[in-house]
């Protein structure tokens, strides 16, 4: 007989949540290997904002594509073996690409399309994850297993990864790729050994359970108002990460091996973030402190863009990394309060499509309008739209 939660000691310190930890901290090294390697291979291969954005937009389409129903086919079928499935898909697909740069094969074309099935993929892994790590941690322990994932995530994918990304990627980039794909391998197996949850699953008409998630989130208004200013916050997101890397290159003047480091500059940011905010939380209430990470991280996206300096670049890149993993963690707590525990799948992934899928329109619009001005203002655009959003949304999110 299979195991379930209900024979698994809950909270961050049982077996199940221990596991899952272990399972991320190995896929999300290999994350962030690919996270860098694959733009930086595309911006140093073809020296062009277009390509640079077209792959950018390739990576974040399936937010808007597939999310709405991987979630309610998650909601449906064992997270875990969701998870696992996904984990070897992404495998192979990161081996296939591997080859590809290893022979010379990576166009701008397999490079956009592996990066849409890479995304794909992960939008079933990451609505399964999120009802895994509620089941596992149980609602007592979530600011803390929120902040366990964000802390797991910044030292995988923002510090591990990017560090291994530079060395691998100065000495052969294909390498990058094969290191991606072997902690996909590792994942899925140490995932397989994580106990099995058997939340209530849903059934019915899929059409209507897809509705019946969306609905849900745009009539909540605790979860309205925190959609609307993700929604806002990733549109400028991709489009400076979507120019990060030509930007380091071309305006900051460093070497492609160099430029991994800040992204672990975003990585100790983070590292604070995510320790400090259920702490600040407690102290001022988590709606006051989500304005202020927001209204921080408009702040530094202007700063990186206006001051094109290394020093500056440094610290705006802290700051970074700071507002978004505190209110990264808050965010997610919230979401997960509200969310009835059977339709966490479906409410999951229309928060994803509301407040991701117009990612691609940032990282879309990146491109073009860096060609028509200059690669600093982007950054500047974005820190300003950003900014408003802290000041116009300030007050629904202080109330919820």
């Amino acid at each position: 007989m299979e195991r379930d939660v209900r024979h698994t000691a809950k909270g961050l310190h049982g077996r199940g949540f221990r596991a899952l930890t272990a399972a991320w901290a190995v896929s999300l090294v290999g994350d962030g290997v690919r996270v860098v390697a694959l733009p930086l291979f595309t911006a140093a291969s073809t020296r062009s904002p277009l390509a640079v954005s077209a792959v950018a937009v390739a990576t974040t389409l399936p937010w808007l594509l597939i999310a709405l129903p991987a979630g309610a086919f998650v909601d449906r079928w064992r997270p875990r073996t969701v998870v696992v499935v996904a984990h070897w898909l992404r495998a192979g697909v990161t081996g296939l690409l591997a080859l590809a740069v290893h022979t010379g094969h990576a166009t701008v074309v397999v490079l956009c399309a592996t990066a849409f099935v890479l995304t794909s993929a992960e939008t079933f892994a990451d609505s399964a994850s999120q009802v895994l790590l509620v089941e596992l941690a149980g609602p007592d322990e979530l600011e803390a297993a929120n902040g366990r994932f964000v802390t797991v995530e910044t030292v995988g994918m923002d510090l591990a990864g990017p560090l291994a990304a530079a060395v691998l990627f100065w000495w052969a980039p294909a390498a990058c790729f094969a290191l991606d794909a072997t902690s996909f391998v590792a994942a899925a197996v140490l995932v397989s050994r994580v106990p099995d949850v058997a939340p209530e699953r849903a059934g019915g008409d899929l059409g209507g359970q897809l509705v019946e998630g969306a609905r849900f989130l745009v009539r909540t208004p605790g979860l309205r108002s925190l959609v609307v200013a993700v929604a806002i916050t990733a549109v400028c997101a991709a489009a400076i990460n979507a120019m990060l890397a030509l930007y380091s290159i071309q305006v900051l003047g460093l070497a492609e091996p160099v430029v991994p480091g800040l992204v672990v500059c975003m990585a100790a940011g983070a590292l604070l973030g995510a320790w400090s905010s259920p702490r600040l939380a407690s102290r001022w209430g988590p709606g006051r402190v989500m304005v202020g990470f927001l209204a921080l991280l408009g702040a530094a996206f202007a700063l990186f863009g206006l001051v094109p300096w290394l020093v500056v670049a440094v610290i705006a890149c802290v700051l970074f990394g700071v507002a978004s993993a505190g209110w990264n963690v808050l965010s997610a707590t919230r979401r997960q309060r509200l969310t009835p525990g059977p339709m966490m799948g479906r409410v999951t992934s229309a928060y994803r499509v509301l407040a991701w899928g117009l990612s691609p329109l940032g990282a879309g619009l990146a491109g073009p309008l860096a060609a028509a001005t200059s690669l600093g203002t982007v950054y500047v655009v974005a820190g300003t739209i950003v900014g408003l959003t802290s000041i116009l949304l300030a007050r629904p999110l202080t109330r919820a």
